[in-house]
């Protein structure tokens, strides 16, 4: 299986919909912060390791409480994965912070302000 087949695209979005879901209902770590979020996740085609992109609103203490309450549920993220999506592998799965939503955000703010410049001077 290569890496972007139309198996592999599909097994990506069913374990990123799945891993949300297992995030936001069932998972009751206090350090993990409400406004956290899958963006993406990577199965490997061999579907034994993964990398989950997350998510998370909130200052750099949030982000790294809810990546380390994140790591330290695995075992029962990954049971629980298991149980939903029947694979032949279930994927260890690794999480990454992702930052490009606040990226956005930023770059966003500083093209508003350029462009209210460039109003005000004319």
């Amino acid at each position: 299986m290569r890496k972007n087949s139309i198996k592999n695209i599909r097994i990506n979005e069913e374990v990123m919909h799945e891993l949300s879901n297992i995030i936001r209902g069932e998972i009751k770590d206090p350090r993990i912060a409400p406004m956290t979020s899958v963006v993406a996740v990577e199965v490997a085609p061999d579907l034994k390791t993964a990398k989950a992109y997350i998510s998370v609103l909130g200052d750099e203490k949030a982000q790294e409480d809810t990546i380390a309450g994140l790591r330290s549920a695995e075992g029962y993220i990954r049971r629980e994965l298991a149980r939903t999506i029947n694979l032949r592998n279930t994927p260890q799965i690794t999480f990454i912070l992702d930052q490009s939503i606040e990226y956005g955000i930023a770059m966003s703010k500083k093209i508003d302000e350029v462009t209210r410049d460039l109003k005000e001077e004319e």
